[in-house]
């Protein structure tokens, strides 16, 4: 009987035992929602259009954006009232791909002239997340603090699956330019980056929320591509896995200002805390997936980075 089993299976054609593979909704980025925002006068009164991927649709007017017909995903382009002035950052384009669409992030500065009250640059790097962007924004303090980034997920996939297509500046620096200090070289070559972190969460008595690292796979692209690369694989990877060869420090617990952010039962915004790793067997509670065109944080980069992505998918 053994012997019958065997012969079947190699009997299947190669289609039929692909592993299972799912994509986030909206991943393939043929859908987008618009909005046209007016800037304020004093910053030139330009009505500005910005993207969200969701629903095909409209959600126009300076209002806080929310995220729409079950979309999981938010990025970069917000919508900033600061001491009453209206400005908006647009860093997440669609573009084209395979005769449909696709998501285009950009690094690129940000220029904030107001006569008489202020006149900054700041450095914007393109990012694209599953999560929320809490608007209006009203400082340029703590970026992270901003945005709630991760979603519930309990599946223990085996890899990241995308499509992307990447530009690097070719800078031998970055900058760091945050429009209240002069502009700083900061060392080393800019480079985009996915974030793929399965964490374990719980929340304490005082609302703080706790976390522990069960499954990562985090990267970043070095070198432009030859054009589109097509349905690439990333291996989730469970455990701790500080002995591992693949190992490197940057994908270890997040820590320091690089903390990320989620909202807790009570609607604040708090710090993760990544306090330790899960067991390899362990299950997740929450997802944390994030691409950026710069991986330095907040207003460092390297101008013309992009990266352009399609098709995100988990395999199990």
């Amino acid at each position: 009987m053994k012997k019958i089993v065997l012969c079947l299976l190699a009997s299947v054609p190669a289609m039929w035992l692909r592993a299972e593979e799912e994509m986030f909704r909206y991943a393939d980025f043929e859908q987008w929602i618009t909005r046209s925002i007016k800037e304020s006068l004093l910053v030139g009164g330009n009505t500005q259009t910005l993207y969200e991927v969701g629903p095909e649709g409209t959600f126009d007017g300076a209002r806080a954006f929310t995220n729409q017909g079950g979309s999981p995903w938010a990025n970069s382009n917000v919508y900033a009232k600061v001491a009453g002035v209206v400005k908006t950052n647009i860093s997440v384009y669609p573009d084209t791909h395979n005769g449909g669409r696709c998501a285009k992030l950009s690094t690129h500065i940000v220029k904030c002239k107001a006569v008489g009250i202020v006149n900054i640059s700041v450095l914007a790097a393109g990012s694209l997340y599953l999560g929320t962007m809490l608007e209006p924004i009203t400082s340029s303090k703590n970026p992270m603090s901003k945005i709630n980034v991760g979603i519930p997920f309990t599946r223990r996939p085996r890899a990241l699956k995308f499509d992307y297509k990447y530009t690097a500046a070719g800078a031998d620096s970055r900058i760091k330019e945050t429009g209240f200090s002069k502009t700083r070289t900061i060392p080393g070559r800019d480079m985009g980056e996915c974030v793929c972190l399965l964490q374990k969460r719980w929340e304490d008595a005082e609302g703080n929320i706790h976390a522990l690292r069960v499954g990562t796979m985090r990267m970043r692209f070095s070198q432009s591509s030859n054009g589109w690369v097509e349905g690439k694989e990333y291996p989730i990877h469970y455990g701790d896995i500080r002995q591992e060869p693949f190992y490197r420090e940057w994908m270890g617990l997040v820590t320091g200002e690089r903390t990320y952010y989620a909202l807790n039962s009570r609607g604040k915004n708090v710090p993760v805390l990544e306090e330790g790793w899960a067991a390899a067997d362990e299950k997740p509670t929450h997802l944390i997936l994030k691409f950026d065109s710069s991986y330095g944080g907040a207003y460092i980069g390297s101008v013309g980075n992009t990266l352009w992505l399609d098709n995100i998918k988990m395999v199990y």
